[in-house]
């Protein structure tokens, strides 16, 4: 009975149909290289992983010249583990003071390294522009690690310092605004955090001298429009400054406009 090639292992799914299953051993580890429907490709794919073994004059910037049938992130869990001498299932280049993150149709991403052993555990994906990793059974896209929010606008809520929004390392994000509803705003220098709520049309609220506050008044301006019948679904903001006494006293002292007021009073429900 004919052997399979070295390193791929004939398997069967459910419907009984046939795949081939591949791995490398390497330096004690042993390596999955996927699965493939054919066995030519199985071979091929184990071949192309021997090759990145053996020859590091194959690297980040030349392997797709060499590699034609491994996928992306495999080809960057063997380069890892050959040049560093680490294996890290998921596509992780580990650089000096901090690791890449390459993502196909993305590209590569910087990370620091207090997030290698959150990274080595969780994969990133992208759908619609939006990164994020699964977690839990939920999705939590990666900004959330930085306190942005879900709704933050890149380049308004948001800025990367050195202009490459593929640097995820905490020096490079800079937070503008991190509560729903508050910009910061500057004026003769001086910055200001201005709070508006958009219901049918927007509604200035204020602008106050700290975001926590302006947070605030947005929570105040959500809870007034929540009474007087407006349907919609509001994000409330979770002012983390404040203990609830002192929330409690800053919500009561902060006035709603008038023509906030008015229109509330004659909302049609």
């Amino acid at each position: 009975m004919k052997s399979e090639p070295k390193g791929v292992y004939k398997a069967q799914k459910k419907n009984g149909s046939t795949y081939y299953r591949v791995s490398i051993s390497h330096a004690g580890k042993h390596v999955s290289l996927g699965s493939y429907t054919r066995k030519s490709e199985a071979s091929r794919a184990y071949k192309e992983a021997e090759k990145l073994y053996e020859d590091d004059s194959i690297g980040l910037l030349n392997w797709n010249l060499h590699i034609k049938v491994l996928p992306e992130d495999k080809v960057i869990v063997i380069l890892n583990h050959r040049d560093n001498g680490m294996y890290i299932g998921t596509p992780i280049y580990l650089r000096g003071g901090y690791f890449s993150y390459f993502l196909k149709g993305v590209g590569e991403m910087k990370f620091d390294n207090d997030d290698l052993f959150y990274y080595s555990s969780h994969r990133i994906h992208v759908h619609d522009g939006h990164l994020y990793v699964n977690d839990y059974g939920m999705q939590y896209g990666i900004l959330a690690r930085y306190g942005i929010k879900n709704f933050a606008v890149a380049g308004k809520d948001y800025t990367f310092a050195n202009g490459d929004e593929l640097d995820y390392r905490y020096a490079n994000i800079i937070v503008v605004n991190k509560y729903h509803g508050v910009t910061a705003v500057s004026k003769n220098e001086i910055i200001k955090h201005e709070t508006k709520i958009h219901i049918n049309g927007e509604f200035l609220i204020g602008r106050f001298e700290t975001d926590s506050m302006a947070a605030v008044a947005y929570n105040k301006a959500v809870d007034a429009a929540i009474d007087a019948g407006v349907k919609k679904n509001f994000i409330q903001n979770y002012v983390l400054e404040y203990t609830p006494k002192e929330y409690a006293s800053v919500y009561t002292d902060i006035i709603l406009p008038d023509k906030y007021m008015d229109y509330l009073n004659n909302y049609d429900k």
